[in-house]
């Protein structure tokens, strides 16, 4: 299952992230932005107060990508007796020297890597981490106010992102001013850990105090492992939330054009074409009237499929590529049918393509999964 991090500022904002849901409680200097540490006191004060009943994790302090001083501030940071120490790992040429010399420190206490995807983040460092011995690594945005994680890579990348941490055992989190309707999206890769400070704050200003309506409502849109509410207080995003009844809603993804490396013929591979996607699916409606995030399934977790997809490697048949999108789509514990159009552009005047539909199978109909847990199940349909 994906965990919650809610980064608040202190004990009292910790409070009201344990109060709200939060599965861990992150602890940085919000109104500075980026990676910004807290005095070791305030620290220090939010680990006694939170006492155990959630990991806590902290930024260590901001000194650069110098190997020693680096070490010396999470261990300072160390002390506090937080469970996890955050380090932003900066493009430069000290940057693997940097990770090394945490590798003596991994003994006292757990680290977790922090990189950046708008500073061009070097997946390459996520085998040295493992070695290393750091407990996990973040994808997460360094300039605050400049755009969601979503602006600045894209669902392929994070899935190459999550699959790598996976490949090498490191808990993988994401994070970069996301929002409510990232949440769905971001779920379906499987991440371990989905980190929020923005959409949990009053006006979405990471500056400002925690809104508990707010955390209240990232908490709904992450299922919990030991989810088991009674009829009369179920969750928005619960199986139990949507019509038994057969009533269904359509949701549409029209005209849709990305490159895509496919092709049966020796001169089609390693050169991308255009190909234009039309995808219909029939999910089971909610029970209530929708109101936000809670109770639709976005027309981007189509788009994400495709592009995922498209996105794993050269296809030879436009019959495999719709197969495959339809297979990711029913994955979904809501859609019960899918319908798939496929058209390569570039062979003539005119396309030619394929359309498929698929439906859930009967057997399984009423097995529900709110999502993959971890490593298992990812949304491109890791083999």
């Amino acid at each position: 299952m994906t965990l919650f991090l809610a980064s608040v500022t202190g004990a009292d904002e910790a409070e009201i992230a344990l109060a709200h849901g939060a599965d861990i409680i992150d602890l940085k200097d919000a109104g500075k932005g980026g990676l910004a540490p807290l005095p070791a006191d305030v620290v220090h004060a939010a680990v006694a107060a939170v006492a155990g009943r959630r990991p806590v994790s902290a930024v260590a302090g901001e000194s650069g990508m110098d190997p020693d001083a680096l070490a010396s501030s999470v261990r300072e940071m160390a002390r506090t007796g937080v469970d996890y120490v955050k380090i932003g790992v900066y493009p430069g040429p000290q940057q693997k020297a940097c990770v090394r010399a945490l590798a003596d420190v991994v003994r006292q206490t757990k680290l977790v890597a922090v990189l950046f995807a708008d500073q061009q983040p070097d997946f390459t460092l996520l085998p040295l981490l493992a070695e290393c011995g750091f407990a996990g690594a973040m994808l997460d945005t360094d300039r605050k106010g400049a755009g969601r994680l979503l602006d600045h890579t894209d669902v392929a990348v994070l899935h190459k992102f999550v699959e790598l941490c996976g490949r090498h055992d490191l808990l993988c989190g994401l994070a970069g001013s996301l929002e409510a309707p990232d949440v769905p999206r971001l779920l379906s890769l499987a991440p371990d850990i989905l980190g929020f400070r923005g959409a949990l704050c009053g006006g979405h200003d990471r500056a400002r105090r925690l809104d508990p309506h707010a955390v209240n409502l990232i908490r709904e849109l992450i299922p919990r492992e030991d989810q088991h509410p009674a009829d009369d207080a179920v969750p928005a995003l619960h199986p139990l939330a949507f019509a038994r009844d057969g009533a269904t809603d359509r949701i549409f993804v029209r005209d849709f054009v990305i490159p895509v490396s496919i092709g049966a013929y020796a001169h089609e591979r390693g050169k991308p074409q255009n190909v234009r996607f039309n995808v219909e699916v029939t999910a089971a409606r909610p029970t209530r009237p929708a109101a936000d995030m809670r109770h639709v399934l976005s027309y981007d977790l189509i788009m994400d499929a495709i592009r995922l997809v498209a996105a794993r490697e050269h296809i030879a048949l436009v019959e495999a590529l719709a197969e495959r999108i339809a297979e990711v789509l029913l994955a979904h514990p809501r859609v019960v049918s899918v319908t798939v159009r496929v058209e390569k552009l570039e062979l003539g005047p005119g396309s030619v393509g394929v359309e498929i539909t698929r439906q859930r199978q009967s057997e399984v109909a009423d097995v529900y999964q709110l999502y993959p847990t971890a490593g298992k199940g990812r949304l491109a349909g890791s083999d």
